[in-house]
């Protein structure tokens, strides 16, 4: 009978070590999916980055362009108001 009990004691530590490499592989497993779950977040921010990159650079040719035509506009005033001051000057008002 002392045999069959080492046999029944190595038949309960196989399974407890067979629980444990379940267990150890469960968590395994949940650890990639997370990894996973971040890389695809990484992926969707990188994307976003790039997007939101794009929309600056063109938000900044419009600012740019706009300034240009806003400084236009102010010549195109300025030169108005100083002919505008010529023509009062010359009828003496």
């Amino acid at each position: 009978m002392a045999g069959s009990l080492s046999i029944e004691q190595a038949l309960r530590r196989l399974e407890a070590a067979l629980d444990q490499l379940e267990a150890v592989v469960e968590r395994r497993r949940e650890a990639a999916a997370t990894v996973s779950d971040h890389e695809d977040e990484v992926h969707r921010l990188v994307a976003d980055r790039s997007r939101l990159a794009q929309e600056l650079d063109a938000a900044e040719d419009r600012a740019a362009r706009l300034a240009e035509a806003n400084a236009a506009a102010s010549r195109g005033i300025v030169e108005a108001m100083e002919s505008i001051r010529d023509v009062l000057a010359r009828n003496g008002i």
